[in-house]
């Protein structure tokens, strides 16, 4: 099935941009906007899949993407895919946006745009009702808590490694991938990561998300 996007950004070219990677990468892009009631108005007209939102629009240029995230959610319950761009690695509105509620979230560094594979993978999982949180915003989360005398310091470097992979969103099968061990591997190495941080095992993706990241923030 073809996921239908709509992407707010105040740039006409760096929408452009987005709709033409995702168009040739077989997504449908069924509307732009550049600013927040712009964004408001095309979802409820158009009902799309996934919003690919910046996180800085009009009028002041700070979280008006968060705001539209949370009027999003009111208006057409968590259904609707929503995947913030920012400029910027800020774990405080990272964390606000998973606060929303973590299903079909997601929060990318622009940066990431340059990597079609990446990028396409991530609306892809967003639409899944999936969590993507960026590596570079999961990165500052994972050091910060090595200096906190908590249970992070009983983890093992593979299993920080496998936290991290584990925060932003992929299955034990994409770690398995990603650090070249089998899947049973990466199951073992969950499971001690959930005993040492006292913290149970949840059967989806996004809500493990969650749980880390309320760690690691706590």
């Amino acid at each position: 099935m073809t996921i239908r996007v709509v992407i707010a950004d105040d740039s006409l070219l760096v929408r452009e941009g987005i709709a033409r990677l995702l168009e040739d990468a077989a997504f449908e892009v069924v509307g732009q906007a550049g600013d927040v009631d712009g964004l408001l108005e095309l979802v409820g007209s158009s009902g799309p899949d996934v919003a690919i939102v910046d996180i800085r629009m009009p009028p002041t240029f700070t979280d008006e993407g968060l705001t539209a995230l949370t009027e999003i959610r009111a208006r057409h319950g968590p259904s609707m895919g929503v995947l913030i761009l920012s400029h910027h690695t800020d774990v405080a509105f990272a964390m606000r946006l998973l606060s929303e509620g973590s299903a079909g979230t997601g929060y990318l560094l622009k940066d990431r745009i340059a990597d079609l594979e990446d990028f396409t993978d991530a609306v892809r999982r967003v639409a899944r009702g999936g969590t993507v949180v960026d590596p570079a915003v999961v990165g500052p989360l994972v050091s910060a808590g090595r200096t906190r005398p908590d249970h992070l310091a009983e983890l093992t470097e593979r299993e920080r490694e496998v936290l991290a992979l584990m925060a932003e969103g992929r299955s034990n099968q994409a770690i398995a991938d990603r650090l070249f061990v089998t899947s049973k591997t990466v199951e073992a190495h969950t499971a001690s990561i959930f005993s040492k941080l006292e913290l149970l095992p949840a059967p989806d993706d996004h809500r493990r998300v969650l749980a880390v990241l309320a760690f690691l923030e706590a």
